[in-house]
C-alpha cells in the first residue's frame, strides 16, 4: 500500500485487513520507495495513490509493472478524472477508487484479483 498521508495508509490497511485472509505485507511513502520494495519483495496486489511527493502514483506503476506485467494495481486518489484513467490503462494499473468512495477499495481489489479492470467513476 502507496499513500503519503500515513492516516490514509492506516484506514486502508484496517479496510483490507478486515477481509478475513487479507493482508497488508507492506507500505510506502512515496512512488520511490514502493518501487525500491517491490524489487526486494513481490505482491499479490499493490493499492497506490496518484499524488505523493517524488514519484507519483503513475510512473511508480511504470516502473512496477515493466519488471512485473502480471502484478495487479489499483490506484486510489482524489484527482480521479477521465484523463487520469486513461493515463493509468496506459502504465498497466487495472483499477482507479476515488478516495471519495474508499469502500470501493474493497471491491476493486477483488476484480483486479480476478484478472479484470475496475474503473469507477
Amino acid at each position: 500500500m502507496v499513500d503519503d498521508n500515513a492516516l490514509m495508509r492506516r484506514t486502508l490497511r484496517n479496510l483490507l485487513e478486515s477481509q478475513g485472509d487479507w493482508r497488508v505485507c507492506d507500505e510506502a511513502s512515496d512512488g520511490g520507495e514502493a518501487v525500491a520494495i517491490f524489487d526486494k519483495e513481490k505482491f499479490d496486489v499493490i493499492v497506490l495513490d496518484f499524488q505523493m511527493p517524488g514519484m507519483n502514483g503513475l510512473d511508480a506503476a511504470k516502473q512496477i509493472t515493466s519488471r512485473s506485467p502480471s502484478t495487479p494495481i489499483l490506484m486510489v486518489t482524489l484527482h480521479h478524472s477521465p484523463q487520469l484513467a486513461e493515463e493509468a490503462r496506459k502504465v498497466g494499473i487495472r483499477g482507479i477508487c476515488p478516495k471519495a468512495d474508499i469502500g470501493c477499495v474493497l471491491e476493486g481489489v477483488t476484480t483486479i484479483l480476478d484478472n479484470k479492470s475496475y474503473f469507477k467513476n
